[in-house]
């Protein structure tokens, strides 16, 4: 978020709280990028603000009570105000449950296997309308093509980008198999270890796709431990997919703390992985 913008979200999101009966008098910011998340005290409920223009909240809240509802490994509402989306000032905020974090300790692959996997058998549940994977390709693509956009993406990295998006988004199209709505980016980040398991945040970029697509922003190892998979469509979404992160880390509007040197290492494993594992994309 916009530095300048910050007190007027901070201020929002408080008096929003405050108007629904909860005890605001401070707010912790815990992240800041495309959306602030902030923890509000001493009511202690979670608050994630967006500016108007650039929210999907009514659709994230909707869906993140249907999916707890299923008993979907997903992080709950706040409980003590109505689950829907809140206006002020230019920002949109919703009430989530704060999670006092555990103790820090590595997450097992296989813990992480499985609570995707109980969160994609509740999303195949579910039927509510969502972009395609290949949407979110396309948007990418459409930003490679903005030079306005994209002013500090040197040609060669441009091309690379461009080529392999293409190529994968065509091939992964073409071979079919089962779809279903998906996270959309289930990294670590949007991931939280709780006393009550793990458990997936950030629903606003879900859409329709293969399994594979949301294996590929999850850790290598967590692929060996979910049933079912095509290793080759794994290995295809693991390339398709930083390539599409790194192509949003070089937009002029990113707020993605570092995300220019990111985008920059990103680049390169791209690279690296075209390099030793060569792709069979027939054009």
């Amino acid at each position: 978020m916009q530095a300048s913008e910050l007190p007027r979200a901070v201020a929002a999101a408080m008096s929003i709280a405050s108007s629904l009966g909860l005890t605001a008098d401070d707010a912790v910011v815990l992240n800041d990028s495309n959306k602030l998340t902030l923890r509000l005290l001493p009511c202690d409920v979670l608050a994630r603000v967006a500016p108007v223009a650039q929210q999907v909240a009514e659709f994230e809240v909707e869906l993140a009570q249907r999916l707890a509802e299923s008993g979907c490994p997903v992080a709950a509402l706040e409980p003590r105000v109505e689950p829907r989306a809140h206006e002020r000032d230019g920002f949109v905020v919703t009430l989530w449950t704060y999670y006092e974090p555990v103790a820090p300790q590595e997450v097992s692959p296989a813990d992480y296997a499985d609570a995707l996997e109980r969160l994609h058998a509740g999303m195949r549940e579910l039927d509510v309308p969502t972009p395609h994977f290949t949407d979110r390709v396309e948007q990418a693509q459409r930003l490679l093509a903005n030079r306005d956009r994209t002013p500090a993406l040197a040609d060669s990295d441009r091309e690379l980008l461009g080529d392999t998006l293409r190529r994968l988004r065509r091939v992964i199209g073409e071979r079919g198999g089962a779809q279903q709505l998906l996270h959309g980016e289930p990294h670590p980040g949007n991931v939280l270890t709780t006393e009550n398991g793990l458990l997936f945040i950030d629903l606003e970029t879900c859409c329709r796709g293969p399994v594979e697509f949301d294996l590929a922003h999850a850790p290598d190892e967590v692929g060996e431990h979910y049933p079912g998979v095509d290793p080759t469509l794994l290995r295809e979404c693991r390339i398709l997919v930083p390539a599409m992160i790194t192509t949003w880390r070089w937009d002029r509007d990113d707020q993605l703390p570092d995300g220019r040197r990111l985008g920059t290492e990103w680049l390169s494993r791209i690279r690296a992985a075209l390099h030793h594992n060569p792709l069979d994309t027939h054009g």
